[in-house]
């Protein structure tokens, strides 16, 4: 029945499409690109007005069009470039390929990506989505003045994080582990670098960032919050160019430029933050060998080898280092490498094909002396195929298709030490995995009114040997398993065997030019789980596959909104989606769990179920001087899990109820404009201790009630602001400088709020001293507690 899918599904659709196929028809097709570099536009539009129909081009910039034979006028456009109108008669199919001028007026006005008025989010049928080009993140402020992707996903609506010094994003209601993080296909596993304050991603390689919350393409699985797809440049076709930074605690450095002009390019980008070689002379841990750095090194480069077929190699490498000193402290870092081939079969079927591999590692040791030291690792790596089809039915209708296979290879902990003299190494079982997946989507527009997608994803999940195996004995819920028995699996032999079907559908009702109500709903199923037992997810989390005794974690999400433009020239848009997800299989863990190097951690999990829900308010005013957004969030995330809270529904660590973010951004010369960003969020829960007692003289806190998340830290709130200044972009002869650059002037956290990450408790021994009762005092820890200014200068040439 599965193999039968794709042809029913395209049978269908093209019983579907709104015109019979009597009348001769013919394809307009092609890739639209950027003058000035070549880089390929990814969502530019091509519009045909006597047919009123319309298409944007993919993730390769690849356009199709089938209509009736005819005379027609067409635009092609993308915001922040000028249009090109072209006059075709279509009496054969014609490949059109389409250059763009920026409009450097526009340009300055981008503020998020908007689509034009046949594709806007009014018309389109795909919702709960967020899209940031580069320059839109450029001019929000960040931290130390450095932009940043992440950070800047988090001022839209339903994305949001514990805090400053937190390793990666929450998505509505979702954990950190619940995101799929792509960068040009690849997993990035952990998407941070320095503890969360910055991400894996260099601004100066990255094109574009689109995020799905919800209403998820059937080509995406594996996660069940979210899907952040981040696709790199793939570097100047015309010209050689270099483009840099200089911040205040690390720099950057792209090279780019053709291989054969207009036919192939590259782009080689790196960063290395020197905080710890400035701060050296004044910090004795630093004097003393110690490291706090981060460097990341991103290479890509393409080659169009015809008409019909392209290739793509791309790479990444980051490494994180803490060290207290040379022997002090822990690491972590990403690989990835990416390889792809795009087929153009004919103008109507479309075909790319990616090779993916990639890795996590991360690696604690202390000691030092011969007679006590421990040095202990982990990582996580991945091999993967995808083959991907898209097939262009008629300018409303399109069919994708496709497969993918993940190999993956667990190392939980290598672990090697010296203890009182005595060697003790430790080397827990490796997993074996393969996870298999087929799909098939379809985005059909019936008619002005209506439009629909929906697919089918199969997904099947594999546990194989060699390894030992535990089953576990039935406790009393929240207390720790003990092993029943184990059984030893040898090499290639299966162990566990999962199968899931994960329906997607999306529906769109025009309700008029301006408006339009949308709803979907989507299954997610996840089969690799991030545990973690801190306040903020951190690198030393465990990843840890499905197994028999760990089942996938299965999303049912359901959301309803309405979108409207507002204005003569649409330049508003408004938005408000309700969301309600509920989570099978939830993972959570006992009270005093043991994650690292523990060889019986599945009997310290505990599985449950999860609800989600919310509303997601959103004002956009898209150009002008004076531009930006805001959006507000009001949610819920509860977990119910057997020896948690008493069996009782209680709020996830990340669960934040009220959460508004504003920005802003005006131009006030030609050369200087400033932007400021406003953060509100409602505390995240916490676990307070509800009674205490002594141990030789040692006030020990402790929760005897067995409530988990009783009491919320206090409200989040920031405001940051940065100014920027533009170089000349005219020399003293009136003509435009080729060489540019800008400085930025930022500060965070404008009134210094010392907002709280974490709470810890302390014995008070003033209290001691003048014979009164032992007491504890809850503190609570700020990461940044004070107003921090930067300067950063960049350039291009």
């Amino acid at each position: 029945m599965i193999r039968k899918l794709p042809v029913f599904i395209i049978a269908l659709s093209i019983l579907m499409s709104q015109h019979g196929w009597a009348q001769s028809r013919y394809t307009l097709s092609g890739y639209i690109k950027d003058a000035s570099d070549g880089e390929v536009l990814v969502g530019a539009t091509v519009y045909i007005k006597e047919a009123g129909r319309g298409a944007t081009t993919n993730v390769y910039g690849f356009y199709s069009i089938t209509i009736p034979a005819s005379s027609y006028t067409v635009e092609y456009s993308f915001i922040g470039y000028q249009k090109v109108v072209r006059e075709f008669t279509l009496d054969k199919d014609i490949r059109q390929n389409i250059e763009l001028q920026a409009d450097s007026e526009q340009l300055q006005e981008v503020v998020v990506t908007a689509e034009d008025d046949q594709t806007s989010k009014v018309q389109n049928v795909e919702m709960s989505t967020a899209k940031l080009d580069i320059k839109t993140i450029q001019r929000i402020p960040a931290f130390l003045g450095e932009v940043d992707v992440i950070k800047s996903l988090q001022l839209l609506p339903g994305v949001s994080t514990v805090g400053e010094g937190a390793s990666g994003f929450n998505v509505r209601g979702g954990s950190v582990g619940q995101n799929l993080v792509l960068q040009d296909e690849a997993p990035v596993y952990n998407s941070s670098h320095m503890l969360g304050f910055f991400s894996a991603f260099n601004p100066d390689a990255v094109k574009d960032a689109k995020l799905y919350k919800g209403a998820v393409p059937a080509r995406y699985g594996g996660r069940l919050a979210s899907i952040l797809d981040v696709r790199m440049k793939d570097g100047n076709s015309k010209e050689y160019e270099t483009t840099g930074g200089i911040g205040t605690i690390f720099s950057r450095l792209s090279f780019e430029g053709p291989i054969v002009k207009d036919k192939g390019s590259f782009i080689v980008s790196g960063r290395r933050s020197y905080i710890d070689i400035l701060a050296r002379p004044f910090v004795d841990i630093l004097k003393d060998g110690g490291a706090l750095n981060f460097y990341d090194l991103t290479a890509k480069a393409n080659y169009t080898v015809n008409d019909k077929n392209r290739v793509y190699l791309s790479g990444y490498f980051g490494r994180d280092n803490f060290y207290f000193d040379s022997n002090q402290g822990f690491n972590w870092g990403n690989a990835t490498a990416t390889v792809r081939w795009n087929h153009l079969f004919n103008e109507k079927l479309f075909s790319n094909i990616t090779g993916v591999y990639s890795s996590y590692k991360y690696e604690l040791q202390f000691g030092d002396d011969s007679r006590n030291r421990f040095r202990w690792n982990s990582s996580i790596s991945n091999f993967i195929v995808k083959p991907e089809f898209s097939y262009f039915i008629s300018s409303n209708n399109e069919v994708n298709f496709g497969a993918e296979a993940i190999y993956y290879f667990f190392e939980p902990a290598n672990a090697n030490g010296i203890s009182n003299g005595q060697p003790t190494d430790i080397s827990l079982d490796k997993k074996y995995n393969l996870e298999t997946s087929l799909y098939i989507n379809n985005n059909l527009k019936i008619n002005d009114t209506w439009a629909v997608e929906y697919g089918l994803r199969f997904s099947n999940f594999q546990y194989f040997g060699p390894g030992t195996v535990y089953t576990y004995n039935d406790t009393i819920p929240g207390e720790r398993k003990t092993v029943a028995s184990e059984t030893k699996y040898k090499r290639g032999k299966s162990i566990v065997n999962f199968n899931n079907l994960e329906p997607r559908l999306s529906v769109k009702a025009g309700l008029s030019e301006v408006s339009s109500v949308k709803a979907s709903y989507n299954r997610m199923v996840q089969y690799l789980h991030l545990i973690s037992n801190t306040t903020a997810s951190n690198p030393l989390d465990v990843w840890t596959p499905t197994s028999n005794n760990i089942k996938p974690e299965i999303a049912d999400q359901f959301t309803l909104g309405y979108f409207r433009t507002i204005g003569e020239s649409k330049n508003w848009e408004a938005s408000v989606e309700g969301y309600y997800r509920k989570t099978q299989n939830q993972i959570d863990y006992i009270d005093g769990a043991d994650l690292l190097i523990n060889e019986y951690l599945e009997g310290d999990l505990l599985s449950g179920k999860g609800r989600a829900y919310g509303l997601e308010f959103y004002l956009q005013k898209k150009t002008g001087r004076l531009n930006g957004w805001v959006s507000y969030t009001l949610g819920r995330t509860e977990l119910k899990v057997d020896g948690i809270n008493h069996g009782e529904w209680y709020a996830a660590r990340y669960d934040q109820t009220h959460n508004l973010k504003i920005a802003a951004f005006y131009e006030m010369t030609k050369r200087w404009s400033v932007s400021a960003d406003f953060v509100f969020i409602t505390g995240t829960p916490t676990t307070f201790p509800t009674s205490r007692y002594v141990v030789q003289g040692i006030l020990i806190p402790d929760n005897a009630s067995g409530s988990r998340n009783n009491v919320r830290l206090s409200n989040y709130n920031r405001l940051d602001v940065s100014f920027r200044l533009e170089g000349k972009q005219f020399n003293r002869k009136g003509k435009e400088r080729k060489n540019r650059d800008y400085w930025v002037f930022s500060v965070y956290n404008v009134y210094a709020r010392k907002n709280a990450f974490s709470t810890y408790f302390s014995q008070s021994n003033d209290r001691v001293s003048a014979g009164q009762p032992l007491q504890s005092e809850a503190t609570q820890l700020s990461i940044i507690g004070s107003m921090v200014p930067a300067i950063s200068y960049n350039f291009k040439f």
